[in-house]
Parts: structure tokens; C-alpha cells; sequence
């Protein structure tokens, strides 16, 4: 019942007592008049005050990320670092902050008539801790970063344990937890209190170069095709990727996404093709999402959730039209979480008109917003938009090329 009430879980600790065959034992019934009390101080966590943070992929070895070529800057600007990020982690842990599941903040219900709609959702905290979502983009270790100072892929251990590999100078493939996953599964073993209710964070994955490290597509996105015309999409869109061991991967990719849902993480959509999905013509989303569906979602179980690469969204901020052809084709996909990207605000959700949809902003944790951070405390022209989270002066890592711009 233990691991149980220090999540948070009251109810399932005293159930747990209570069905005992020990519930009269004096250390039990006072355990559980403990959890009984504890759970009577609670407060109820204003949903629309959870904030949704973000990451990419971790750099590990930041003189190969940093070595001046052409993707330095790019990984300087949207990449944190794995010392960056431990110390987020005990940054945000020592100011109370929880981490909750997006379907905690607000989930599905169904009213007497059938019909379906969002309610809010009732995240009973203890008095001073504050409930976020935590997210991370491009989990799939494209190939142009092989020997970029990032992990190879996730894998199994010989205990059914996922870690990452990682490949050293020398050839030596090594593993261990360098990825946002495997830090934070050991911070949440370190500080079970951190996850409300054994909740984990989101992972997005896109599909044309595969997805946790494993080549599990047939097609390569042609990112130089302006124009799209979906019934030639074969010929404008793709280029045939010849993987010889593509159904090993397409299992093995299977394998850690069940893996990743047993722990608690939920995987969601990044498009296919990482396309600019608010610009991108309807014909193209629609092609975009029925690949994804095609070639990832039988790996992963399928998911509600999409998170839009380049923070790009479908509408303005009033909310989703009723005629917007692309949200009706997404939520007929059976998509009804939308996130997109805005820093501005340590918070911004929204629940459509009709209650048929979700929709939160999340906040970029990266090189540019940390260093805009660090400037603010001397430079009037810059803004600190992460002082609710950390002090960016304590976290920045001075491995990084300066200015981040």
C-alpha cells in the first residue's frame, strides 16, 4: 500500500488494506485511518492551471552535438542537454510540481443520451504541489543523428527493462539511461511523489524514418515537394527505403511501445512526415495522417493524442471551426487531444465549444527559451518565461555555443 499512497493513490492504498486478510491488524487499520486523514487534506488541482513542458531528444555528449558543423545550430536551439534536463527534474520537484497524464487533466465521458464530451478532470493534490503534463518530441533517433552525441534506440534488457543504447567512439555500444524516458523512470524510483498516480509523460513519434531508434517505414518524406496532389502521393511524396531487416524492427519497435504503456507512458502522434500541419493543404494532412495510421499505429496500439510538429496548429486561438475540414478529418481519425506550442503563458488549455475536443499550449524547455531566460536577469529586451519552473541561471549548460540564436 505504500508505493501506492506516495503517489497519491489514498483510495488504492486503503482499498488494498482493506481487502486484506491483515485489515484488523492494529498496524493496518492505523495505516489506514493515516490515509484516511491525509486524504481528507487534499485539494482539488485547477485543470486549467496545468502547465505542459516539453523536449526533444537529450543531447548526451554535448562536444558532438557542439563540434561546428551544419546541425550545430539547430540542436543549440531546440535540444536540452541530459544535465540540463536532471536538473529541471530536481528543480521542478523541489518547487512541488507533480507530473499528471493528459488524460488526467481532462478526459472523455459519456452522457445518458450517448453522446460523448470532455469533462474536467478532479486531481486531488496535498496543499502547495502543482499538477504538469510533460511531453517529448521526434522519439525515433533519425539517422542523421547517428554519432551526433544522441542515443542510438531503446531497447530491452535482459530483464525486459527498457534502456537506451548508446554508441561510443570506439564502436562500443553501450547501455543505459540516456533519453527522457530512462532519467526520468530512475528520478520517479528516486522520488515516487514526483508521478500522481504513477503518471509518465507522452511520448511523439513521427513514422517516415521509423520510430524508437528501429527503421520500421518503407518510405523516406520527400521534404522537397511543394506541391502534393494525394492521388499521385506514391510518386510526389515517397521514396522507397529498402530495410532488409524491416520486419525485426517493426517487432521490435512493437515490444518497447507495450513496454512503454505498461510503465504508464502514453505515445502519441508528431504527423508522419513532421509536416506543418496549419499550412500544409488538406489533401496532404489527410494523406500525412492515414500513413501514420498505416504504418506506426499497429506498432503502438493506436492513440487520441497529436502533437503538432513545429508547434504549428489548425486554428486560431478562439478555437476549431466547425466546418475546419482538417480537425473533422483528425477527430474522425479518432483524435481528440491537440497540442501545439506557445511559450508565452505558463498555461493555456481549452475545451471546444462543444466539448468535443482538447486543446493545450506547451512550453519549449530548450537552448532559446533557456537562454532568453539567463539574458533576462541582464538584458531588458529578453524574457524570462521560466521562472515559475527553475532558475535558468542554475540550469544552463555552459557547454553550449553563445549566443543560442
Amino acid at each position: 500500500a505504500k508505493p501506492l499512497a506516495d503517489c497519491y493513490d489514498y483510495d488504492g492504498a486503503i482499498n488494498l488494506l482493506s481487502s486484506s486478510t491483515y485489515a484488523s491488524d492494529e498496524s493496518v487499520t492505523a495505516a489506514i485511518d493515516e490515509y484516511n486523514a491525509t486524504k481528507e487534506t487534499l485539494v482539488r488541482a485547477d485543470p486549467r492551471k496545468v502547465t505542459h513542458v516539453f523536449f526533444h531528444t537529450l543531447i548526451m555528449d554535448t562536444s558532438k552535438a557542439f563540434d561546428g558543423d551544419s546541425r550545430e545550430k539547430g540542436y543549440n536551439q531546440v535540444m536540452t542537454t541530459k544535465d540540463e534536463f536532471m536538473k529541471i527534474l530536481q528543480s521542478m520537484y523541489e518547487r512541488g510540481f507533480v507530473l499528471v497524464r493528459l488524460h488526467d487533466v481532462a478526459y472523455e465521458v459519456t452522457a445518458e443520451d450517448g453522446s460523448r464530451h470532455f469533462q474536467e478532470g478532479d486531481i486531488m493534490l496535498p496543499e502547495g504541489k502543482k499538477p504538469f503534463v510533460m511531453s517529448q518530441d521526434d522519439v525515433c533517433y533519425y539517422e542523421y543523428m547517428t554519432g551526433q552525441g544522441f542515443a542510438d534506440r531503446f531497447v530491452l534488457d535482459e530483464n525486459g527493462k527498457i534502456t537506451n543504447e548508446y554508441t561510443l567512439d570506439d564502436g562500443t555500444v553501450i547501455r543505459g539511461s540516456f533519453d527522457v524516458l530512462t532519467i526520468l523512470e530512475d528520478f520517479i524510483e528516486a522520488h515516487p511523489d514526483f508521478s500522481y498516480r504513477g503518471a509518465r509523460g507522452t511520448i511523439a513519434v513521427t513514422g517516415y524514418n521509423g520510430i524508437f531508434g528501429y527503421r520500421t517505414s518503407d518510405y523516406w518524406y520527400n521534404w522537397n515537394c511543394d506541391y502534393f496532389d494525394q492521388q499521385n502521393a506514391d510518386e510526389r511524396q515517397r521514396m522507397y527505403y529498402n530495410n532488409e531487416n524491416i520486419e525485426a524492427d517493426k517487432a521490435a519497435a512493437k515490444e518497447i511501445a507495450a513496454a512503454m504503456k505498461e510503465l504508464g507512458w502514453t505515445i502519441a502522434s508528431h504527423s508522419w512526415g513532421h509536416i506543418y500541419i496549419g499550412s500544409s493543404s488538406y489533401g496532404r494532412v489527410c494523406w500525412d495522417t492515414d500513413m501514420w495510421e498505416r504504418e506506426v499505429a499497429p506498432l503502438v496500439g493506436g492513440t487520441d493524442i497529436i502533437i503538432f510538429a513545429f508547434g504549428e496548429d489548425l486554428d486560431g486561438w478562439q478555437g476549431y471551426a466547425a466546418d475546419n475540414e482538417k480537425f473533422l478529418y483528425l477527430k474522425q481519425k479518432g483524435f481528440d487531444y491537440y497540442c501545439n506550442v506557445d511559450a508565452s503563458s505558463e498555461h493555456w488549455i481549452q475545451i471546444g465549444a462543444n466539448k468535443d475536443y482538447f486543446r493545450q499550449a506547451r512550453r519549449n524547455l530548450d537552448g532559446t527559451r533557456m537562454w532568453e531566460a539567463v539574458m533576462s536577469y541582464t538584458d531588458s529586451s529578453y524574457h524570462n518565461r521560466l521562472s515559475d519552473l527553475f532558475d535558468a541561471r542554475d540550469i544552463f549548460d555552459l557547454a553550449r555555443p553563445t549566443p543560442v540564436e
